[in-house]
């Protein structure tokens, strides 16, 4: 049975629907104990939560504590006004995007990818490209169609793209785990000036991930697309093979 939501009004969910209830989790820079918690109620009441409680509280060391709370919010959304920036393309699995390939393009597409800048954390585009992939879902090195190419981590912007044009690739894709204090911001920023000064912009597809990536911020920057959380190989190989069939189609006309 569905059960009727007023969309113009959306509040969290907890024991009854729209009772506004959260769980919180926080850190604190100040040392575990009793006066450490009631600092951490009286802020939750200060950010407006009613029944604030803390269930949890454990100390993390030099004078830290860290905190799992819940409370109650009488602050609401209206779903119906919400609007995003998504990307668009059909999702295709392993299999039909490689016969995909071979439909439209009479050669196999290049696929190169890196985590640029101070960046070695290559959790992530490993995900994407390696063999195996992750969570059942092959890496593109798996597709017969994509020649894929893992440049792995701390690789200088100016580099991946000179591996790129060295590859002639279609496309390159740009990993960005650590984001403290936005250095990703910094890097890929830098990354989109390089690339319009080495004229490819509009020769290979930019595409970047990460965990506090989304498709809106990448077109803000200048990419093609993002991909954040959740993203797997076959969401970004889904993407790239019906881009390039659209400026393939493009050009032709």
């Amino acid at each position: 049975m569905r059960i009727p939501v007023d969309l113009k009004s959306v509040r969290p969910y907890g024991d009854t629907l729209n009772d506004g209830a959260m769980q919180l989790s926080f850190t604190l820079p100040v040392p575990e104990g009793a006066k450490a918690k009631e600092a951490a109620l009286t802020l939750l009441k200060k950010m407006g939560f009613s029944e604030a409680s803390i269930v949890c509280q454990s100390d993390l060391g030099n004078n830290f504590t860290y905190f799992v709370a819940y409370g109650k919010t009488t602050i609401d959304v209206d779903y119906q006004n919400i609007k995003v920036v998504e990307i668009e393309t059909r999702k295709m699995g392993m299999y039909e995007i490689n016969d995909f390939i071979k439909s439209h393009f009479n050669r196999k597409l290049v696929v190169v990818g890196a985590c640029t800048g101070d960046d070695a954390h290559t959790v992530g585009i490993d995900a994407i490209m390696n063999m195996k992939g992750y969570a059942g879902h092959y890496g593109l090195e798996r597709y017969s169609e994509i020649d894929a190419y893992n440049f792995g981590s701390q690789v200088p912007n100016e580099e991946l793209i000179s591996r790129a044009r060295e590859k002639n690739a279609d496309a390159i894709l740009v990993s960005q785990v650590v984001t403290q204090k936005d250095a990703h911001i910094k890097n890929l920023t830098q990354f989109i000036e390089i690339a319009e000064a080495e004229d490819i912009r509009e020769q290979m597809l930019l595409i970047i991930g990460g965990p506090r990536i989304d498709h809106k911020l990448a077109l803000e920057l200048g990419f093609d697309a993002g991909f954040g959380p959740g993203s797997f190989a076959d969401d970004v190989a889904s993407f790239i093979v019906e881009k390039l069939l659209e400026r393939k189609s493009a050009v032709k006309s």
